[in-house]
């Protein structure tokens, strides 16, 4: 059977058309070097040449070494692998090149495991991004294509009809476990015609995440005064500070705000920044070994207080739920609505809140809106402003069309003095052509600007109002709403941060690796006195 697949002859087995002489080798090798180098350009110029450019020869090296490793697998397995054996190996490597390339030429940086698990988290937003980024997806489809050539025409020069048994079972080894042993050894520089597959792998098989913490903090007292009856967190799409203060802050003059200013983002982008958000963070003590899933989270702090919890997400229609809700958390959930409605969600979203506003009992509500994320044409109606208009108008036009009539809707005829509701965005927004709007990988500060703004009963007003000068942070919220619970306010911010009376203690951010993969992973976190992307 193995021979019966050798002999047939395809369009890239026939003889070499020339002899394989010492130029004929050369040529086809270089041709091969030039199709690796393509496809792992990232890995070239991020773990190789910026090591060399920081003086850390030895990671250089290292990395080289195992993308050489994998190259010499890939280029065994196109000289001598029977026609149909390299017709799946070749299909599926350009499977694998063209989701890494396509993310590498976008974000200009290598993939990586929790950067699958994160695209695969955001993937409803598949189609907005492709259209965002159709030039760079374009260059990458290009390379793509020039890889798959390059490699067609190294098999066609080099291919060897007569290897044996031997040769082509080793190949076919070498091909798919070239990476193990580097992995052993710690080198987690992967090749992008197995990234895909490798990283995939790692996140199907992470480890289940932890049970949730229980609250070690007592049940809620009276001791600044009685705790709100409903809380509403909102967790706005994209709306950067700038925006907010122009389009949005003066919708909610009348109803008289704490406004905390500009506060700096926990992240920058939407998962990361809202487990962050929803775990708490205690900003003294977070690091790479620290588990978010792992908190009690608001909701664990909510139930102990008896509150019935609720989350609503504007951003899906369906489906399984965004932003690392993952199972234990969302077990202490009573109720999950999926609310995206076109245009009209974030008004509807205020609507659904607005009737649970004016029933009894106690509920916190964590509303997730649609905002403005880009595409932000696709974000108001057609005619809203005329074709064409540049992406600063585009953009303005997709937050004054969500947030229009949003606030009025949400508290009509509502007891404020029941009703504290906290409203910031997930992350800000780098407006400019042929950028990343935010999630980028070398990020500005103005992925990082967003709102903060409270409306609190006026009991609750006076220890929440500024009472010093500074920039405060996304993770004073979380010991906010605790507070509101009626928790001790000294106890949750002796566990979390400062509410934002005070600025924060310090300034955290995360990267999309935000949660391990498994036990003894580090998670991407950055503690700092400086405000992020400055």
């Amino acid at each position: 059977m193995l021979a019966d697949n050798r002999h047939p002859r395809g369009p890239v087995d026939q003889a070499p058309p020339f002899p394989r002489t010492p130029v004929v080798i050369f040529a086809a090798l270089a041709l091969f070097a030039l199709a690796y180098a393509l496809i792992n350009e990232q890995q070239l110029v991020h773990r190789i040449l910026y090591r060399l450019a920081a003086h850390d020869r030895a990671s250089a090296i290292l990395n080289f070494t195992a993308l050489g490793i994998q190259a010499l697998a890939l280029l065994a397995a196109t000289i001598v692998l029977p026609r149909r054996w390299y017709a799946v190996a070749f299909i599926l490597l350009m499977i694998s090149a063209g989701f890494t390339m396509g993310y590498q030429q976008v974000m200009g940086e290598p993939l990586d495991a929790p950067t699958v698990q994160w695209v695969f988290g955001e993937r409803r937003l598949a189609v907005q991004a492709g259209a965002t980024f159709l030039v760079p997806l374009a260059v990458a489809a290009a390379k793509w294509l020039a890889t798959g050539a390059l490699m067609l025409a190294t098999r066609r020069l080099l291919y060897r009809r007569d290897a044996g048994r031997t040769a082509i079972v080793a190949a076919a080894i070498a091909l798919i476990a070239a990476p193990l042993p580097l992995m052993a050894a710690g080198i987690s520089t992967i090749g992008s015609e197995r990234a895909l597959y490798q990283f995939g792998v790692e996140v199907l098989r992470a480890e289940p995440p932890p049970p949730r913490a229980a609250v070690a903090i007592g049940r809620p007292t009276l001791a600044d005064a009685p705790p709100v009856g409903h809380i509403v967190w909102l967790v706005d799409e994209s709306i950067a500070y700038d925006a907010y203060a122009r389009l949005v802050a003066p919708s909610l003059a009348a109803y008289r705000p704490i406004d905390f200013g500009l506060t700096a983002a926990m992240a920058n982008c939407s998962s990361p920044a809202n487990v962050a958000m929803r775990s708490g963070v205690a900003v003294d003590t977070v690091s790479p070994s620290t588990d978010l899933r792992a908190t009690p989270s608001i909701w664990g702090y909510a139930r102990h207080a008896g509150y019935r919890t609720i989350m609503i997400d504007g951003q899906v229609s369906g489906g399984a739920p965004q932003n690392l809700l993952l199972p234990p958390e969302r077990a202490l959930i009573d109720g999950v609505v999926a609310a995206e409605a076109g245009y009209t969600t974030d008004l509807e979203i205020a609507g659904r809140i607005n009737r649970t506003l004016k029933t009894p009992g106690k509920s916190l509500t964590y509303a997730v809106l649609a905002g403005a994320h880009f595409q932000y044409r696709d974000h108001y109606p057609p005619g809203t402003i005329p074709a064409g208009s540049p992406l600063t108008a585009q953009y303005d036009a997709a937050v004054a069309t969500s947030k229009r009539g949003f606030f009025d809707a949400l508290l009509a005829g509502v007891d404020r003095d029941r009703v504290a509701i906290i409203y910031t965005s997930d992350h800000g927004q780098n407006v400019q052509a042929a950028r990343p709007p935010h999630c980028s990988a070398d990020p500005v500060r103005a992925e990082y600007e967003v709102p903060m703004v409270a409306l609190v009963p006026p009991a609750r007003a006076e220890f929440l109002a500024p009472a010093a000068p500074g920039v405060r942070s996304q993770s004073q919220i979380f010991p906010m709403v605790l507070w509101l619970m009626g928790y001790d306010r000294a106890e949750v911010e002796r566990r979390t941060d400062n509410l934002p009376g005070r600025p924060t203690r310090a300034y955290v951010r995360f990267g999309r690796s935000v949660v391990p993969l498994a036990k003894g992973d580090r998670i991407d976190v950055v503690r700092s006195a400086v405000f992020p992307g400055d």
